[in-house]
Parts: C-alpha cells; sequence; structure tokens
C-alpha cells in the first residue's frame, strides 16, 4: 500500500483517472438536467387534479424505483444498440438512465414538498381570484423551494455516485470503468489498490461537500422552524391592575 513505485504507476497514468473524472461529472450534469426535467413534470402530475395523471405519474415512479439503476441502464443500452441505432454511446445511455431513474426520485421530492404546504393558502388564493397556475407559482412554489432544497442536493450526491453503475453498459467510460481498466491493465494491475483508493478519494471530493451542504441547509430550516418566544418583562413601574386594563383595551381593539 506504501509501495512508491505503484503510486508512482498511477501518477504515470493520471490522465486515466482525469478522463474518467470528466466523463463521469458530464454525465452527471447532463443527468440532473434530464432527471430535473422529469423529476417537474412527473411532480406535477402527481399533485394534479386529474387522476389519470396522478396514476400515470404513480406507474411510473413505482416502476422506476422498485427496478435496479444498472438493470435499466443495460436494457437501455443493449434494447437501443440491437435496434440499429448509430451513435448511441455509453455516455449518452448512461445520462438517459440517471435521469430517468432519478426523475422518479426527484418527482417524489416534488410531490412531498407541494403537499407539505397547508391547502388552506391554496384556497384563500382560489378565493382571492388566482387560478391554479397562478396560484402554485407565487404561493405553493416559493414555500416548497426551502423545503425541497436539502433533499434535492442529496439526489445530486446519489447521481453522482450512481455513475458507478454504469461501467457495465458499452464500456469504460466514467471513472469506475477507466480505474477498473486500469486495475485489471497488463503493466497497471500491480497497482490495483491504489488505482480504487484514488478513484474513492475522487468520488469523496465531489460528494462529501454536496452532502456536507445538504446537511447544513437542513439544520438552518429546522433552525428557522423553531424560534424562539420572546416575552417581554412587565414594567416595574405599572401595577398588575393597570397591566390587566392595558390588556382589556388591547383586546377591546379587536
Amino acid at each position: 500500500m506504501f509501495d512508491a513505485e505503484k503510486w508512482s504507476l498511477v501518477w504515470t497514468h493520471r490522465q486515466t483517472f482525469i478522463d474518467g473524472t470528466i466523463s463521469t461529472l458530464l454525465m452527471a450534469l447532463f443527468g440532473l438536467i434530464l432527471a430535473l426535467v422529469i423529476g417537474i413534470v412527473i411532480g406535477f402530475m402527481a399533485t394534479s387534479h386529474k387522476k389519470a395523471l396522478r396514476a400515470i405519474a404513480r406507474v411510473y415512479v413505482e416502476i422506476i424505483q422498485n427496478t435496479p439503476v444498472m438493470l435499466q441502464a443495460l436494457f437501455l443500452f443493449y434494447a437501443v444498440t440491437f435496434a440499429g441505432v448509430n451513435g448511441f454511446s455509453p455516455l449518452m445511455c448512461g445520462i438517459i438512465a440517471l435521469g430517468i431513474y432519478h426523475g422518479a426520485y426527484i418527482s417524489e421530492v416534488i410531490r412531498m414538498g407541494i403537499q407539505s404546504v397547508p391547502k388552506g393558502q391554496s384556497e384563500a388564493a382560489y378565493s382571492q381570484g388566482f387560478g391554479q397556475i397562478a396560484t402554485m407559482f407565487y404561493i405553493v412554489l416559493p414555500q416548497t423551494f426551502k423545503i425541497i432544497l436539502p433533499p434535492m442536493v442529496n439526489q445530486v450526491v446519489n447521481l453522482i455516485k450512481n455513475t458507478s453503475c454504469m461501467f457495465l453498459a458499452g464500456g469504460a467510460v466514467d471513472l469506475i470503468s477507466r480505474t477498473n481498466a486500469f486495475a485489471v491493465g497488463e503493466g497497471t494491475g500491480s497497482a490495483a489498490g491504489q488505482g480504487y483508493i484514488i478513484g474513492g478519494v475522487i468520488f469523496f471530493i465531489i460528494c462529501f461537500p454536496l452532502s456536507m451542504i445538504a446537511s447544513h441547509w437542513e439544520k438552518k430550516l429546522k433552525q428557522k422552524d423553531i424560534q424562539p418566544v420572546k416575552v417581554r418583562k412587565k414594567p416595574d413601574d405599572i401595577t398588575d391592575a393597570e397591566l390587566e386594563e392595558i390588556i382589556r383595551e388591547k383586546g377591546g381593539e379587536h
């Protein structure tokens, strides 16, 4: 583990890990964009007043969440490849598979965020002449955003880690695939342990700060929800009778 020669071998092939990291970040970025689009659409469908839309959203979420992302990626890659579609790269497969998979989880985060806003606020908005879209945009979503932010960041972390599941779909593209190729390589296999350590360290450097941000936001939101009640002291120069009279007068104003 502390063999300088093996670490030197890792350094010599550092471009392998750099290329893998870039591919992983690209896959995660575009996969996240796709997941957000799918999540928003399905999340709104899940909170729609139309039963058919809610049913479609529920079926999608249950199917995707209850099947492994690796199985979905393999099915997608080989189904498209055997269909004769040209130019469908492993990177594209990873983006689509991760987008579809995490879109289901993001939709649930959005659904729970929307449903956490009291219905009375929506009803009050309707009574003031707001339509459904205006109510969602001006009343519901601003309150939903702060609620869903921490779990959304956690989904980003999970998405980045799940890029490691793509190494079976179509060859070495992502960081784990490149790391594994280094570990089993004819001239580099002797430094397999060092290679896997470097791969793990890179993932940790990417994911740990995001996890800390999510944890910090979550704690901050909880602190805002629990505000201390300030009790004003009764001035020494006011008698109890005078204080009761002031309270009665204030109550009469309402």
